[in-house]
């Protein structure tokens, strides 16, 4: 019993961040021009994202992206703060 309670504490405190974010609503919706990059391809593309008047941010999508390519994406805030980026549907 212990030993299952430590590997839970473990799993826990490894990325209690990607839990409690799922967890928050959304709280509003962006939308923001941007030029894709860069893509490294494992199952999932991880996307180099350069913002128009901003950063660069990496996305993650299973939909192929041409680089060079003008791209519409969403800036999503969380009510707990949390801010990520996605491709528009």
């Amino acid at each position: 019993m212990i030993l299952i309670v430590a590997l839970f504490a473990a799993v826990l405190a490894l990325n209690p961040l990607k839990w409690t974010n799922k967890a928050s609503p959304i709280r509003s919706v962006d939308t923001v021009d941007a030029m894709v990059r860069s893509v490294q391809w494992n199952r999932v593309g991880i996307y180099l994202v350069s913002i128009e008047n901003g950063p660069s941010v990496l996305i993650k999508d299973k939909r192929p992206h041409l680089i060079g390519a003008r791209a519409t994406i969403e800036r999503v805030t969380r009510d707990n703060g949390s801010i990520f980026y996605r491709f528009a549907s």
